[in-house]
């Protein structure tokens, strides 16, 4: 909402009162204030100037050169190049020294040879905002009043002394979208009083009964009211009005349709006014539109309306879609002369539904779907009938012709004295807050310390105690509500051990690329039981949703999947995401089941992918295993975790494996078996499911630093025959236990199976790492402890490959 410093002076004696101070103490009690603009405060120089000739340019087919009267001893030559300019014309001059829009400096200078001392300006060069330029002037200089007093600045002819503020109205204070509801807002922070405008309305002797009827078969319609005035003649609006409505982002169009937007910003009650011979009928209907009915609004666009849409007919088809637009066929015109005026009442629910489906937002729009003040349906239809017969010449008929089924229950709130100070921890007396509620202007009755309040129907947002408890904090001040700290002992909050550990498998699974998921905690009848890490009882909803959420889950993969599937549908083939989450396993009926937190993940397509380098890397079952394994390192895990080769329901039988932490099974990882990849519509998924709690909360050792090794170590290679069932694992077990503390590090480099190894056997070579923290090893002492390694194996089993 734009306000005008000025014209709120209309309403309430601000002359005391500075513009940033108004807009600071009107942010305090709540309404802020987002800029204060002065539109005229860099300008100067500028005056009123009267174009005595205009001729052609001799070198140029489009500057002219004008002899301009700007209230000096002799004319000034400017050339211009606006396509409008005119002799005879009162316009505006910046003289040789001006500032303009933009802080541009306006020298004296010559163009195409002719000199120019000075700049024929439109609104746009003065800063005025496009949107709001007359059109008749949008691309060219813009044209005073004949009357205008030549010589004079414009400052104060175009309100560039003004100062407008830009408040944020919150969806409560749907009061504040007028000036008078502004004022009275003002009023209240200052303690002055308001004063409404006058609507002296002189009638002629006809009725408007007789030259319309006003009807509405709809319940989101309860007040329409009609008037007509005759006689009527369009014209420009005068330089004053233009100056209110511009300063408030709204274009001048002309004096009729000019007066309805004045009123609506003056009251805050949107009108429309129609071309009473293009109407179309004598009867005005207000009904729901027909499923496809179609009508041209005033934008020139047709649009086809649903059986939701409140429309203003003429009895048979639309001419305004009801608080939104009205339509181009009854719109005023330079030839109109008998104007229907209308205001009503509108349901803001509707409205708000055909301004969103339609795209159209407008200035009534948005006062109804907020919502309005009934009692001034009528007064803004009188106010501007009365404007219409001032500055168009209009003759108003008698009477107003209305449907009106709105019946207003008063509101009455009561409020304490004593529960208005325990509630706003303050201590005011009795006499403070019955100030407060003068300065808001409600009628109030008092009983012993309990204020009866009479709440105005234009604070419709007051219904309850706090609501006034707010009204009453907001102009005591709320920087005047005394400071304490809370009572009592205090604890410093943080973390829990699981909650930090948590964090850090975030982090973790975040830094390895993957993107953290939430899907539902709800699952099917066929997905239940899928990739479960232990067997329940399903748990089901009494009254589900849908088929597709009627059982608590007990895993979180098919969902990972659902996701990967979704998002492969649209082209994104290269995925990783885990879950954190609670999975529930049933305890029978009536029992509450056990949740419990698990981590999931989901991968598929390209890990790497570095076209540059032409380095390419797809998800494989070690790229999950790598990530886990980086997993327990952070949570100083990795001691005690093994993993064994498993076959898992839904799991491909030669691609998965168990995750056991100190022999105790805590998840599972591995590919998704192709039969259920294609059931999701996914491939080459892999994915990972861990029980977080007992990862968790299991205590971790302490985490040990050593000394950056000063001795060179020294390698040694086993490759070794086994069974092809034997797990490289298992065989890594053996060598570390043989190999004692000179053994640093072991690393699986080969496995083979093919042309010299015995049918059921492979062949898998190691690579050991030697080391002492204090001296340099022989080889003596290597092979020592080597030979032992290299028996535990073949007692094991393994033969030696040489």
């Amino acid at each position: 909402m734009l306000v005008s410093y000025k014209w709120l002076q209309d309403y309430v004696d601000v002359s005391d009162i500075s513009p940033e101070e108004l807009a600071e103490k009107i942010t305090r009690s709540g309404i802020e204030v987002e800029e204060v603009e002065k539109k005229g405060e860099k300008l100067k120089k500028i005056v009123v100037g009267h174009v005595l000739s205009c001729e052609e340019h001799p070198n140029s087919d489009h500057l002219k050169i004008c002899q301009v009267d700007v209230g000096e001893e002799e004319p000034i030559q400017i050339i211009c190049g606006a396509p409008n300019v005119a002799a005879g014309q009162k316009v505006i001059v910046a003289l040789v020294g001006a500032r303009i829009g933009g802080n541009i400096k306006i020298k004296r200078g010559k163009i195409r040879g002719e000199v120019s001392n000075g700049m024929i300006c439109s609104l746009q060069e003065l800063g005025f905002d496009g949107k709001v330029v007359p059109k008749e002037y949008a691309d060219g200089i813009f044209v005073l009043p004949e009357d205008t007093q030549v010589g004079t600045d414009v400052f104060s002819l175009l309100n560039l002394d003004d100062a407008v503020l830009e408040l944020s109205i919150t969806a409560n204070r749907a009061d504040c979208m007028s000036m008078i509801g502004v004022a009275y807002e003002t009023a209240a922070i200052f303690g002055k009083e308001v004063k409404l405008p006058a609507a002296n309305v002189p009638v002629s002797e006809e009725k408007v009964s007789d030259y319309i009827s006003v009807r509405s078969e709809s319940d989101d319609c309860p007040i329409y009211t009609a008037k007509v005035i005759k006689n009527v003649k369009i014209g420009p609006s005068p330089l004053w009005l233009q100056n209110k409505l511009m300063a408030a982002g709204i274009r001048p169009h002309n004096n009729v349709v000019d007066i309805t937007n004045y009123v609506l910003l003056e009251y805050g009650q949107p009108l429309h006014a129609f071309d009473y011979d293009r109407f179309g009928s004598k009867e005005v209907l207000v009904r729901k539109a027909y499923e496809g009915e179609k009508m041209v609004t005033l934008d020139g666009t047709e649009r086809t309306l649903r059986q939701e849409d409140l429309v203003i007919t003429n009895g048979k088809e639309p001419v305004a879609l009801a608080g939104v637009m009205g339509g181009l066929d009854s719109e005023v015109r330079d030839d109109t002369t008998t104007v229907l005026l209308e205001s009503a009442y509108f349901n803001g629910t509707s409205i708000r539904r055909t301004s969103r489906y339609h795209g159209l937002r407008s200035e009534a729009s948005s006062r109804y779907e907020r919502g309005i003040d009934p009692t001034r349906v009528r007064l803004a239809a009188e106010r501007a009938a009365a404007l219409i017969a001032e500055l168009a010449g209009g003759e108003v008929l008698e009477g107003t012709v209305a449907h009106d089924e709105l019946v207003v229950e008063p509101v009455t709130v009561k409020v304490e004295l004593n529960k208005i100070n325990n509630f706003l921890g303050t201590s005011l007396s009795l006499q403070e807050v019955e100030d407060i509620v003068k300065k808001l202007q409600f009628t109030y009755t008092l009983d012993n310390e309990t204020f009866v309040i009479e709440i105005p129907s234009r604070r419709w947002d007051i219904t309850i105690q706090e609501d006034m408890y707010e009204e009453i904090a907001r102009l005591y001040g709320y920087d005047n509500i005394p400071t304490t700290l809370p009572e009592g002992q205090q604890t410093l909050g943080h973390l829990t051990p699981y909650q930090q550990k948590r964090r850090v498998v975030r982090e973790v699974l975040e830094g390895a690329g993957l993107l953290q998921a939430t899907t539902y905690s709800l699952t099917s009848k066929e997905k239940f039981g899928q990739f479960a890490l232990q067997p329940a009882e399903p748990v089901e909803l009494a009254m589900p949703m849908s088929e597709e959420h009627a059982i608590l889950r007990d895993t979180v993969i098919p969902h990972l999947l659902d996701s990967i599937a979704y998002n492969r549908a649209r082209k994104n083939a290269d995925v990783g995401l885990f879950e954190i989450g609670k999975v529930y396993y049933g305890k029978g009926a009536n029992v509450q089941p056990e949740e419990v937190e698990h981590l999931a993940g989901a991968l598929t397509g390209l890990y790497v992918n570095h076209p540059w380098q032409g380095e390419k890397v797809t998800v494989d079952f070690y790229t999950v295993k790598g990530i886990l394994e980086t997993l327990f390192a952070r949570l100083q895990l990795a001691q005690g975790i093994r993993y064994e080769k498993a076959e898992i329901d839904g799991m491909h039988p030669g691609q998965t494996a168990k995750v056991l932490l100190n022999d105790e099974v805590v998840g599972f990882l591995g590919k998704v078996h192709p039969t259920r990849e294609k059931e999701y519509d996914v491939k080459n998924v892999f994915v990972f499911e861990l029980d977080l709690g007992k990862l968790l909360n299991i205590e971790s050792k302490s985490l040990t630093y050593t000394k950056i090794p000063k001795f060179p170590g020294i390698t040694r290679d086993v490759a070794i025959v086994v069974d092809q069932g034997k797990s490289a694992g298992e065989l890594k077990d053996i060598i570390v236990s043989a190999g004692g503390q000179l053994l640093k590090d072991v690393n699986v480099f080969d496995v083979y199976i093919g042309e010299k190894v015995e049918e059921n056997k492979k062949s898998v070579a190691f690579t050991l790492r030697y080391s002492d923290t204090e001296r340099t090893l022989t080889d003596d002492e290597v092979n020592q402890v080597h030979e032992k390694v290299v028996e535990a194996l073949q007692n094991a089993g393994a033969e030696l490959r040489m």
